[in-house]
């Protein structure tokens, strides 16, 4: 099994090993890293994942990566200990279900690419005989995931961004309760500032000392086990003997968890339509409908705030997956095939208004609870059905991407409901938050990185 290499999006870096691409996070050139080849399943392949557990399917996925770069059984190990938890695919009504990601650590499902992410890290950092400082952005979910698959790892500290006026006091309390190697930081301003300040480190030569590298979705390392729910839903829920093929919609905000699903595509998996579902951040739908990318600066600000986001920084990945290139800022230098993307993907925004309304009808209709993020992915399954009336009885799944609980005024103004805590968030209220403020500007984080972590 030959080891894929990966190449940057600007394509004006070398090609680096998975481990490389992993421990750098930003390529050189400023680039997302993509592998260079997408391995393929066979059909055989895709029929053996019924029988097998998720953490399995886990394994099989990421060895069509890694090739030899870890031990089999090693690597079944890391997938065994990682995912230990419930996938559920929750019917809703005839073959429309919602799979709900919410039962990890963190409840959410930042956490099935966290846990995953952290140990490779780990792993070859151990073989490197060498330490790194994990730099972050968050709009709610990755922080906390993030900070918790990375706590108490020897060779990793990690320093978690967020905005502190957009997230909520669960989210931020599942990462301010730490403390030892993670390290918490707010920022008067937006998801997409965090995001820029982050970036900016990493092409700062004089931080080179620190050993930078990154947890969100711009790592390869997140994307590739965001590939395997895709993979196991259709195991559960379709026969590929019967040419099933099926439908996801993806709350969509930073795109790391549609790129994931398109990797499964390009694998060989028969999806039929990825339903691309934005909040009132709307830039990719309207990219669809007019073929003109602009940015939305600021982003808005929107009650499913883990999607408060202006510019995807994965939309380079995905311009790339159809022939395009797309710099840091959002400009289309080379034009992907949208034709096809279109083919591929339907695209809608949901606003507030329409979301909490889905919150409320999706209860009173089917007594399914769902939070803001799941609600604006139902809601564009609901606006992609009566678009293309797709059969009946296609298979549909609908990607719930945070507990209900984490967003509890919302659940409970839409529903009456005040949904039940899960163990993983019962005990925050309890804990001592610690974390600092920072004010804006990139010399006010390149100072406070300097002081933190030794000049």
């Amino acid at each position: 099994m030959s080891d894929i290499k990966y190449y940057s999006t600007n394509l004006k870096a070398e090609k680096v090993s998975f481990s490389e691409a992993l421990l750098k996070g930003l390529a050189p050139d400023g680039g997302l890293y993509m592998p260079e080849q997408i391995p393929r399943f066979s059909k055989d392949e895709i029929a053996s994942f019924s029988k097998k557990e998720y953490h399995e399917i886990a394994f099989f996925v990421l060895q069509k990566f890694l090739g030899e770069t870890i031990p089999s059984t090693e690597l079944a190990g890391m997938t065994k200990q990682a995912y230990n938890f419930d996938v559920p695919l929750e019917k809703v009504y005839d073959n429309k279900y919602v799979m709900r990601l919410d039962q990890g650590p963190t409840a959410s499902f930042k956490d099935f690419a966290a846990r995953m992410m952290g140990q490779l890290m780990q792993y070859f950092l151990k073989q490197e005989h060498r330490n790194m400082l994990i730099l972050t952005a968050t709009s709610g979910d990755t922080g906390s995931a993030m900070a918790n698959a990375f706590y108490g790892l020897r060779n990793i500290n990690i320093a978690v961004l967020f905005p502190e006026n957009e997230v909520t006091p669960r989210q931020r309390k599942q990462m301010t309760t730490l403390h030892e190697n993670v390290q918490i930081l707010s920022l008067d301003g937006k998801f997409d500032d965090c995001q820029a300040l982050v970036k900016q480190a990493f092409n700062d030569p004089e931080l080179d000392y620190l050993n930078l590298s990154s947890a969100n979705s711009i790592n390869i390392g997140r994307l590739l086990p965001q590939s395997v729910y895709y993979i196991y839903a259709y195991s559960r829920l379709c026969d590929i003997e019967k040419g099933d093929e099926i439908v996801f919609s993806v709350p969509s905000g930073n795109f790391g968890d549609l790129m994931g699903g398109l990797l499964a595509m390009k694998m060989g998996l028969p999806v039929k339509k990825f339903v691309v579902s934005t909040n009132a951040n709307d830039e990719v739908p309207v990219y669809f409908a007019t073929g003109n990318y602009k940015t939305i600066v600021p982003s808005e600000n929107c009650i499913s705030s883990a999607m408060n986001v202006g510019h995807p920084s994965n939309m380079a990945r995905i311009v790339a997956l159809y022939g395009g290139i797309m710099n840091a800022d959002g400009e289309i230098l080379k034009k992907p095939d949208l034709e096809k993307m279109k083919e591929d993907m339907f695209a809608t925004s949901v606003d507030d208004s329409i979301t909490r309304e889905t919150i409320k009808r999706v209860y009173d209709r089917h007594k399914v609870i769902l939070e803001p993020h799941g609600a604006v992915g139902w809601e564009g399954l609901r606006q992609f059905m009566n678009c293309e009336k797709p059969t009946e009885n296609q298979v549909c799944v609908s990607l719930e991407t945070a507990h209900p609980a984490k967003f509890p005024e919302e659940v409970e103004l839409a529903t009456g409901i005040d949904p039940e805590l899960p163990v993983s968030l019962s005990k925050l209220d309890d804990k001592e938050e610690q974390f600092d403020k920072l004010e804006s500007g990139y010399e006010n984080f390149k100072i406070y990185l300097k002081s933190k972590y030794g000049a």
